[in-house]
Protein backbone atom coordinates (compact mmCIF):
# COMPACT_ATOMS: atom_id res chain seq x y z
CA UNK A 1 0.00 0.00 0.00
CA UNK A 2 2.80 2.37 0.91
CA UNK A 3 4.62 1.61 -2.36
CA UNK A 4 1.47 2.34 -4.33
CA UNK A 5 1.13 5.74 -2.63
CA UNK A 6 4.76 6.55 -3.44
CA UNK A 7 4.25 5.49 -7.09
CA UNK A 8 1.16 7.70 -7.41
CA UNK A 9 3.04 10.66 -5.91
CA UNK A 10 5.92 10.16 -8.34
CA UNK A 11 3.55 10.01 -11.32
CA UNK A 12 1.77 13.16 -10.19
CA UNK A 13 5.07 15.00 -9.78
CA UNK A 14 6.34 13.91 -13.20
CA UNK A 15 3.11 14.85 -14.95
CA UNK A 16 2.89 18.16 -13.13
CA UNK A 17 6.53 18.94 -13.93
CA UNK A 18 6.05 18.11 -17.58
CA UNK A 19 2.95 20.25 -17.80
CA UNK A 20 4.76 23.12 -16.10
CA UNK A 21 7.76 22.81 -18.41
CA UNK A 22 5.48 22.76 -21.45
CA UNK A 23 3.67 25.85 -20.20
CA UNK A 24 6.90 27.73 -19.51
CA UNK A 25 8.84 26.79 -22.62
CA UNK A 26 6.10 26.45 -25.23
CA UNK A 27 6.13 28.90 -28.10
CA UNK A 28 3.31 31.42 -28.18
CA UNK A 29 0.41 30.34 -30.33
CA UNK A 30 -0.42 32.08 -33.58
CA UNK A 31 -3.17 34.68 -33.45
CA UNK A 32 -6.03 34.61 -36.00
CA UNK A 33 -5.00 35.59 -39.51
CA UNK A 34 -1.74 33.61 -39.52
CA UNK A 35 -0.67 30.09 -40.41
CA UNK A 36 2.58 28.25 -39.89
CA UNK A 37 4.31 24.94 -40.45
CA UNK A 38 7.74 23.47 -40.19
CA UNK A 39 10.00 22.71 -43.12
CA UNK A 40 13.56 22.94 -44.31
CA UNK A 41 15.53 25.72 -45.91
CA UNK A 42 16.25 25.14 -49.60
CA UNK A 43 18.28 26.89 -52.27
CA UNK A 44 18.75 26.60 -55.99
CA UNK A 45 21.70 24.36 -56.85
CA UNK A 46 24.02 25.22 -59.72
CA UNK A 47 26.41 22.59 -61.07
CA UNK A 48 29.77 23.61 -62.50
CA UNK A 49 30.63 21.15 -65.26
CA UNK A 50 33.16 20.72 -68.03
CA UNK A 51 32.20 21.77 -71.54
CA UNK A 52 34.62 19.35 -73.19
CA UNK A 53 36.13 16.02 -72.28
CA UNK A 54 39.45 16.28 -70.49
CA UNK A 55 41.59 15.73 -67.42
CA UNK A 56 41.21 17.92 -64.35
CA UNK A 57 44.41 19.80 -63.55
CA UNK A 58 43.35 21.48 -60.30
CA UNK A 59 40.28 22.18 -58.19
CA UNK A 60 40.54 25.47 -56.31
CA UNK A 61 37.46 25.26 -54.06
CA UNK A 62 36.49 22.93 -51.23
CA UNK A 63 33.15 22.06 -49.71
CA UNK A 64 31.89 24.94 -47.60
CA UNK A 65 33.83 27.64 -49.50
CA UNK A 66 31.95 30.72 -50.64
CA UNK A 67 32.63 31.76 -54.22
CA UNK A 68 31.95 35.02 -56.03
CA UNK A 69 30.55 35.23 -59.54
CA UNK A 70 33.40 34.91 -62.03
CA UNK A 71 35.82 33.34 -59.55
CA UNK A 72 38.03 30.58 -60.98
CA UNK A 73 37.21 27.34 -59.17
CA UNK A 74 38.89 24.67 -61.34
CA UNK A 75 41.18 24.23 -64.35
CA UNK A 76 41.41 21.50 -66.94
CA UNK A 77 44.65 20.19 -68.45
CA UNK A 78 45.12 22.17 -71.67
CA UNK A 79 48.52 20.89 -72.88
CA UNK A 80 47.03 18.99 -75.87
CA UNK A 81 44.99 22.04 -76.81
CA UNK A 82 47.98 24.36 -76.55
CA UNK A 83 49.97 22.04 -78.83
CA UNK A 84 47.10 22.08 -81.34
CA UNK A 85 46.98 25.87 -81.10
CA UNK A 86 50.70 26.14 -81.91
CA UNK A 87 50.14 23.88 -84.92
CA UNK A 88 47.23 26.01 -86.15
CA UNK A 89 49.23 29.22 -85.69
CA UNK A 90 52.05 27.68 -87.76
CA UNK A 91 49.51 26.82 -90.47
CA UNK A 92 48.28 30.42 -90.45
CA UNK A 93 51.83 31.71 -90.93
CA UNK A 94 52.45 29.24 -93.75
CA UNK A 95 49.18 30.18 -95.46
CA UNK A 96 50.04 33.89 -95.14
CA UNK A 97 53.43 33.27 -96.78
CA UNK A 98 51.72 31.32 -99.56
CA UNK A 99 49.30 34.16 -100.10
CA UNK A 100 52.08 36.73 -100.44
CA UNK A 101 53.72 34.49 -103.03
CA UNK A 102 50.41 34.02 -104.84
CA UNK A 103 49.74 37.76 -104.91
CA UNK A 104 53.19 38.37 -106.37
CA UNK A 105 52.43 35.74 -108.98
CA UNK A 106 49.13 37.49 -109.78
CA UNK A 107 50.96 40.79 -110.27
CA UNK A 108 53.46 39.16 -112.66
CA UNK A 109 50.73 37.39 -114.61
CA UNK A 110 48.74 40.62 -114.81
CA UNK A 111 51.70 42.48 -116.31
CA UNK A 112 52.32 39.69 -118.80
CA UNK A 113 48.69 39.64 -119.85
CA UNK A 114 48.58 43.42 -120.24
CA UNK A 115 51.60 43.33 -122.57
CA UNK A 116 50.26 40.44 -124.66
CA UNK A 117 46.85 42.07 -124.92
CA UNK A 118 48.36 45.31 -126.23
CA UNK A 119 50.58 43.35 -128.61
CA UNK A 120 47.55 41.51 -130.05
CA UNK A 121 45.60 44.75 -130.48
CA UNK A 122 48.53 46.33 -132.40
CA UNK A 123 48.90 43.24 -134.59
CA UNK A 124 45.18 43.24 -135.36
CA UNK A 125 45.41 46.91 -136.47
CA UNK A 126 48.44 46.27 -138.64
CA UNK A 127 46.71 43.36 -140.41
CA UNK A 128 44.20 45.82 -141.89
CA UNK A 129 47.02 47.90 -143.36
CA UNK A 130 48.86 44.81 -144.57
CA UNK A 131 51.92 45.38 -142.38
CA UNK A 132 51.40 42.14 -140.47
CA UNK A 133 50.12 38.84 -141.75
CA UNK A 134 47.05 37.09 -140.37
CA UNK A 135 49.27 34.29 -139.11
CA UNK A 136 51.36 36.66 -136.97
CA UNK A 137 48.21 38.20 -135.57
CA UNK A 138 46.91 34.74 -134.68
CA UNK A 139 50.16 33.99 -132.84
CA UNK A 140 49.81 37.20 -130.81
CA UNK A 141 46.19 36.32 -130.08
CA UNK A 142 47.12 32.84 -128.85
CA UNK A 143 49.82 34.34 -126.60
CA UNK A 144 47.29 36.79 -125.19
CA UNK A 145 44.82 33.99 -124.42
CA UNK A 146 47.57 31.98 -122.76
CA UNK A 147 48.57 34.85 -120.50
CA UNK A 148 44.89 35.46 -119.68
CA UNK A 149 44.54 31.82 -118.56
CA UNK A 150 47.72 32.12 -116.50
CA UNK A 151 46.36 35.25 -114.80
CA UNK A 152 43.05 33.57 -113.95
CA UNK A 153 44.92 30.55 -112.53
CA UNK A 154 47.13 32.73 -110.32
CA UNK A 155 44.08 34.68 -109.09
CA UNK A 156 42.34 31.41 -108.19
CA UNK A 157 45.45 30.30 -106.31
CA UNK A 158 45.45 33.57 -104.37
CA UNK A 159 41.81 32.96 -103.37
CA UNK A 160 42.72 29.45 -102.18
CA UNK A 161 45.52 30.82 -100.03
CA UNK A 162 43.08 33.25 -98.39
CA UNK A 163 40.69 30.37 -97.75
CA UNK A 164 43.53 28.43 -96.14
CA UNK A 165 44.27 31.41 -93.87
CA UNK A 166 40.59 31.68 -92.90
CA UNK A 167 40.33 27.95 -92.14
CA UNK A 168 43.50 27.89 -90.03
CA UNK A 169 42.39 31.05 -88.21
CA UNK A 170 38.99 29.49 -87.47
CA UNK A 171 40.68 26.38 -86.08
CA UNK A 172 42.95 28.52 -83.90
CA UNK A 173 39.98 30.55 -82.60
CA UNK A 174 38.13 27.34 -81.78
CA UNK A 175 41.11 26.00 -79.84
CA UNK A 176 41.47 29.31 -77.98
CA UNK A 177 37.79 29.11 -77.03
CA UNK A 178 38.27 25.55 -75.75
CA UNK A 179 41.28 26.66 -73.70
CA UNK A 180 39.26 29.52 -72.25
CA UNK A 181 36.37 27.17 -71.46
CA UNK A 182 38.83 24.86 -69.69
CA UNK A 183 39.05 27.46 -66.92
CA UNK A 184 35.90 26.79 -64.88
CA UNK A 185 34.39 29.84 -63.19
CA UNK A 186 31.57 30.19 -60.71
CA UNK A 187 28.58 31.73 -62.53
CA UNK A 188 27.05 33.01 -59.28
CA UNK A 189 27.91 33.91 -55.72
CA UNK A 190 27.37 30.66 -53.90
CA UNK A 191 28.64 28.09 -51.45
CA UNK A 192 30.27 24.85 -52.53
CA UNK A 193 27.87 22.11 -51.48
CA UNK A 194 29.68 19.15 -53.02
CA UNK A 195 33.12 18.61 -54.56
CA UNK A 196 32.40 15.99 -57.19
CA UNK A 197 35.78 15.48 -58.88
CA UNK A 198 39.47 15.60 -58.02
CA UNK A 199 42.65 16.52 -59.95
CA UNK A 200 43.76 13.79 -62.30
CA UNK A 201 40.29 12.51 -63.07
CA UNK A 202 39.23 12.37 -66.71
CA UNK A 203 35.70 13.65 -67.18
CA UNK A 204 33.42 13.46 -70.21
CA UNK A 205 31.83 16.54 -71.71
CA UNK A 206 29.38 17.83 -69.13
CA UNK A 207 31.18 16.08 -66.24
CA UNK A 208 30.33 17.78 -62.93
CA UNK A 209 33.17 19.19 -60.84
CA UNK A 210 31.40 21.27 -58.15
CA UNK A 211 27.84 21.79 -56.95
CA UNK A 212 27.06 25.29 -55.69
CA UNK A 213 24.21 26.58 -53.58
CA UNK A 214 22.95 29.88 -54.94
CA UNK A 215 23.10 32.25 -51.95
CA UNK A 216 20.79 34.70 -53.70
CA UNK A 217 17.93 32.25 -54.29
CA UNK A 218 16.94 30.78 -50.92
CA UNK A 219 13.43 29.67 -50.09
CA UNK A 220 11.34 27.34 -47.95
CA UNK A 221 8.33 25.17 -48.75
CA UNK A 222 5.40 24.98 -46.36
CA UNK A 223 2.67 22.37 -46.67
CA UNK A 224 -0.65 23.79 -45.56
CA UNK A 225 -4.17 22.33 -45.69
CA UNK A 226 -6.67 23.54 -48.26
CA UNK A 227 -8.72 25.77 -45.89
CA UNK A 228 -5.52 27.72 -45.16
CA UNK A 229 -3.84 27.57 -48.57
CA UNK A 230 -6.98 28.92 -50.22
CA UNK A 231 -6.64 32.15 -48.23
CA UNK A 232 -3.01 32.81 -49.17
CA UNK A 233 -2.38 35.48 -51.80
CA UNK A 234 0.72 35.59 -53.96
CA UNK A 235 3.00 38.26 -52.56
CA UNK A 236 1.65 37.81 -49.04
CA UNK A 237 4.16 38.55 -46.29
CA UNK A 238 5.74 35.69 -44.41
CA UNK A 239 8.41 34.88 -41.88
CA UNK A 240 11.09 32.20 -41.74
CA UNK A 241 12.61 31.36 -38.38
CA UNK A 242 15.82 29.38 -38.61
CA UNK A 243 16.63 26.93 -35.85
CA UNK A 244 20.14 28.40 -35.96
CA UNK A 245 18.83 31.92 -35.25
CA UNK A 246 15.45 31.52 -33.53
CA UNK A 247 15.40 35.08 -32.17
CA UNK A 248 15.70 36.71 -35.58
CA UNK A 249 12.73 36.03 -37.88
CA UNK A 250 13.48 36.71 -41.52
CA UNK A 251 11.01 38.54 -43.70
CA UNK A 252 9.84 36.56 -46.74
CA UNK A 253 7.10 36.68 -49.35
CA UNK A 254 4.84 34.02 -50.83
CA UNK A 255 6.11 33.53 -54.40
CA UNK A 256 4.23 30.33 -55.29
CA UNK A 257 1.18 28.34 -54.24
CA UNK A 258 0.80 24.93 -55.83
CA UNK A 259 -2.39 24.51 -57.86
CA UNK A 260 -2.51 20.82 -56.97
CA UNK A 261 -2.86 19.10 -53.63
CA UNK A 262 -0.39 16.43 -52.49
CA UNK A 263 0.40 14.28 -49.51
CA UNK A 264 2.59 16.01 -46.98
CA UNK A 265 6.24 14.81 -47.19
CA UNK A 266 7.44 12.43 -44.49
CA UNK A 267 9.96 14.94 -43.20
CA UNK A 268 7.30 17.48 -42.30
CA UNK A 269 4.55 15.88 -40.25
CA UNK A 270 3.53 12.66 -38.51
CA UNK A 271 2.41 9.54 -40.37
CA UNK A 272 -1.27 10.19 -39.56
CA UNK A 273 -1.18 13.77 -40.80
CA UNK A 274 0.51 12.72 -44.02
CA UNK A 275 -2.75 11.11 -45.09
CA UNK A 276 -4.23 14.61 -45.37
CA UNK A 277 -3.84 16.46 -48.65
CA UNK A 278 -1.94 19.74 -48.48
CA UNK A 279 -0.82 22.48 -50.84
CA UNK A 280 2.81 23.45 -51.29
CA UNK A 281 3.51 27.11 -50.51
CA UNK A 282 6.85 28.72 -51.32
CA UNK A 283 8.33 31.40 -49.08
CA UNK A 284 11.05 33.36 -50.92
CA UNK A 285 13.72 35.28 -49.02
CA UNK A 286 14.69 38.79 -50.05
CA UNK A 287 17.82 38.52 -52.20
CA UNK A 288 19.32 41.81 -51.02
CA UNK A 289 19.09 40.94 -47.33
CA UNK A 290 20.35 37.37 -47.68
CA UNK A 291 23.96 38.51 -47.24
CA UNK A 292 23.16 39.15 -43.56
CA UNK A 293 22.18 35.51 -43.10
CA UNK A 294 24.76 33.80 -45.33
CA UNK A 295 26.44 31.89 -42.47
CA UNK A 296 23.11 30.22 -41.70
CA UNK A 297 22.06 29.48 -45.29
CA UNK A 298 22.42 25.72 -45.41
CA UNK A 299 20.31 23.41 -47.50
CA UNK A 300 18.17 21.22 -45.29
CA UNK A 301 18.41 23.26 -42.07
CA UNK A 302 15.15 22.88 -40.08
CA UNK A 303 13.06 26.03 -39.93
CA UNK A 304 9.61 27.31 -39.16
CA UNK A 305 7.63 29.22 -41.75
CA UNK A 306 4.71 31.55 -41.16
CA UNK A 307 2.28 33.22 -43.55
CA UNK A 308 0.00 36.17 -42.94
CA UNK A 309 -3.47 35.37 -44.26
CA UNK A 310 -4.98 38.71 -43.34
CA UNK A 311 -2.97 41.65 -44.67
CA UNK A 312 -4.25 43.87 -41.85
CA UNK A 313 -3.23 41.52 -39.05
CA UNK A 314 -0.26 42.61 -36.96
CA UNK A 315 2.59 40.17 -36.57
CA UNK A 316 2.95 38.81 -33.02
CA UNK A 317 5.89 40.06 -30.99
CA UNK A 318 7.93 36.89 -31.37
CA UNK A 319 7.72 37.17 -35.18
CA UNK A 320 8.59 40.85 -35.46
CA UNK A 321 11.66 41.40 -37.67
CA UNK A 322 14.52 42.68 -35.55
CA UNK A 323 17.73 44.46 -36.41
CA UNK A 324 20.23 41.75 -37.25
CA UNK A 325 23.49 42.01 -35.30
CA UNK A 326 26.90 41.10 -36.67
CA UNK A 327 26.18 37.39 -36.77
CA UNK A 328 29.46 36.36 -38.28
CA UNK A 329 32.74 38.09 -39.04
CA UNK A 330 35.24 35.90 -40.90
CA UNK A 331 38.07 38.32 -40.10
CA UNK A 332 37.71 37.89 -36.35
CA UNK A 333 39.84 35.10 -34.92
CA UNK A 334 38.12 32.69 -32.54
CA UNK A 335 41.38 31.51 -30.97
CA UNK A 336 42.16 32.51 -27.41
CA UNK A 337 45.01 34.88 -26.66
Amino acid sequence: MFRRVILIVVVVVVVSGGALAWFVFRKPGLPPGFAGANGRLEAKQVDIATKYQGRIKEVLADEGDTTDAGQVVARMDTEPLEAQLRSDEAKIKEAQDNRRTALAEVAAKQAEFNYSDKQYKRSKGLVVRGAVSEQEADVDRAHMETTRAGLLGSQAQAVRTQSAIDAATADAERIKAEIEDSVLKAPIRGRVQHRLAEPGEVLPAGGKVLALVDLSDVYMYLFLPEPVAGKIALGAEGRIVLDAAPDYPIRAVVSFVSPQAQFTPKTVETAEERHNLTFRVKLQLNKERLRQYEPFVKVGIPSMGYVRLNGNAEWPQNLQVKQVPQLWNPTVSTSSN
